[in-house]
């Protein structure tokens, strides 16, 4: 997700897209230690996207 397309979203959107993402970041973890990962550059995009996501819910949180 682009930080465009994050902006837009409300808290609650933004909530669901976390837990979500944490979720395929859990079911990529198994994935990888049964060498099952078709794409390996995908775990680190998860992450950076659940960064980006919690950096502009703080921000909406302080507004």
């Amino acid at each position: 997700m682009k930080k465009q397309e994050i902006k837009k979203l409300s808290k609650d959107e933004i909530m669901k897209n976390i837990d979500k993402l944490k979720k395929d970041l859990f079911n990529f973890r198994f994935q990888k230690m049964n060498s099952q990962v078709t794409n390996p550059a995908k775990i680190g995009e998860t992450r950076k996207t659940i960064a980006r996501l919690k950096t502009i819910l703080k921000g909406k949180a302080n507004a």
